[in-house]
């Protein structure tokens, strides 16, 4: 009973956090992705939470269900708007981007 997580690491314009992201699902490494990358991992089916990281830089977690043969995308940037940019250097969990892809 597997599933397969995609996460692409893309950004539109100039991105400032450039470096490669961990992948985290369920609070254990799976893999990491490099900028206009894509990796697949295989999951179990069921409840997860995902969050990208980047040395002491994450995004905030983000949970999503999993059925068996699904494919669950995401995808990931480190740009941001100014004031969210400039509060990344002191709130957790916000200077990383972490979108699902439909």
């Amino acid at each position: 009973m597997t599933a397969t997580l995609k996460v692409t690491h893309k950004s539109i314009g100039v991105e400032v956090r450039r470096g490669t992201y961990d992948i985290i699902v369920d609070g254990r490494a799976m893999g990491t992705v490099a900028m206009n990358h894509t990796t697949a991992v295989a999951i179990e089916a069921g409840h997860h939470t995902l969050q990208v990281r980047h040395r002491r830089k994450s995004s905030r977690p983000r949970t999503f269900d999993a059925a068996e043969g699904q494919v669950i995308t995401y995808r990931c940037t480190g740009k941001s708007v100014l004031p969210v940019f400039l509060a990344s250097f002191v709130i957790k969990g916000v200077a990383l981007q972490l979108h699902r892809v439909a």
